[in-house]
């Protein structure tokens, strides 16, 4: 269980984790940081800037559109079904590392505990299938998901998973008795790698 006397507290203090690390151990720069939550205005804010900041650092058109559609989906992911704290605030990060080589995203907010298990067995399945089999997936729930009452068929983490063409890793760490706090991160490759 991460330390601090209230949720908002534990969840900055991860916050404050991964930022430090990308600070000190990183080989590049970070591009976005947000703690706190996310209005729609700000996702559309945030998106517009960081595409902008690709274009300048000569990022071709197909990694950009690429990086748009990881953000809006984890983004929205993250405004549709982040829960919120005992007071109401709805607790959610975002880091955009750049370095030479790859964009690393970092999405963070808060899940009821008796969903996460499914949440992290949908993305350890997705994290053992090839990309073929995560495009079949994805048309598959394209054409026949299931909606949730928030709007949602399960395209969020496929898309993340296509769009990037790498593993997600996750981490999820308990901050109250009903809430737990999980942060994903969405490697996107600047350059294609060798085959």
């Amino acid at each position: 269980m991460l330390q601090g006397n209230t949720v908002v507290d534990k969840c900055n203090a991860r916050f404050q984790e991964i930022f430090g690390d990308y600070n000190i151990n990183a080989d590049g720069k970070i591009l976005v940081s947000h703690f706190g939550e996310f209005s729609q205005d700000l996702v559309n804010s945030l998106t517009t800037s960081i595409e902008d900041m690709m274009l300048e650092s000569s990022d071709k058109k197909g990694v950009v559109k690429r990086m748009f559609s990881i953000l809006v989906e984890g983004l929205q992911n993250i405004r549709i079904h982040g829960e919120r704290d005992e007071d109401g605030n709805q607790i959610s990060f975002l880091i955009v590392l750049q370095t030479e080589d790859f964009y690393k995203v970092t999405f963070g907010n808060l899940i009821k505990a008796d969903a996460i298990e499914g949440i992290l067995g949908r993305i350890d399945k997705l994290n053992m299938m090839d990309t073929g089999e995560v495009k079949e997936l994805y048309m598959d729930t394209l054409s026949n998901g299931i909606m949730s009452n928030k709007g949602g068929a399960g395209l969020g983490f496929i898309t993340m998973s296509l769009k990037s063409k790498n593993h997600i890793e996750y981490i999820s760490e308990e901050v109250s008795e009903d809430l737990v706090f999980f942060s994903q991160v969405v490697v996107l490759d600047r350059i294609k790698k060798e085959a």
